[in-house]
Formats: structure tokens, C-alpha cells, sequence
């Protein structure tokens, strides 16, 4: 099954968020938890991890697109 990884909410008041770079590429096997892509913010760069473990199977946004809070940024078949 296709599970979604969403933009992360990165603070109380965001709405969007950057891409800054994939750690991993379509077709790598993840494990939950095991981070796969960086966030930029004006102060940091922030991992954001797969939801669930199985391969990273769509990228939807490339690195340094913009996203909307909950959108979703790529998609993991689990396996299931």
C-alpha cells in the first residue's frame, strides 16, 4: 500500500515549507523512522523521516520547492 509522507508543520504558525534536499532517491528500501529528506528554515535545516518502512516509490516535489503544510511531498509502498 502507498503510504504518503506529508509536509511537516516545522512551527506553531507555519504554513509552508521548503525542501531543501532528498536523502534518499525512488527506489531505495526505508525504515520507519529513518530520515529521508531535509527541511529548510530561515534558522535551520530540519530531517524529516519515513512514516513507515518499505521503498521510497514517488518523489512529488523536488528539492527547493515550496509545499503547503500537510500536502504531500512523496509516497512509500510499504509492502502491504
Amino acid at each position: 500500500m502507498r503510504v504518503p509522507v506529508e509536509m511537516p508543520r516545522l512551527g506553531y504558525d507555519s504554513e509552508v515549507g521548503k525542501i531543501g534536499a532528498w536523502t534518499a532517491k525512488v527506489g531505495d528500501t526505508v525504515t520507519a523512522g529513518q530520515p529521508i529528506g531535509e527541511l529548510e528554515t530561515e534558522k535551520a535545516t530540519v530531517e524529516f523521516e519515513a512514516p513507515v518502512a518499505g521503498t521510497l516509490v514517488e518523489i512529488v516535489h523536488a528539492a527547493g520547492a515550496e509545499v503547503a503544510v500537510g500536502a504531500v511531498i512523496a509516497y512509500v509502498e510499504d509492502g502491504k
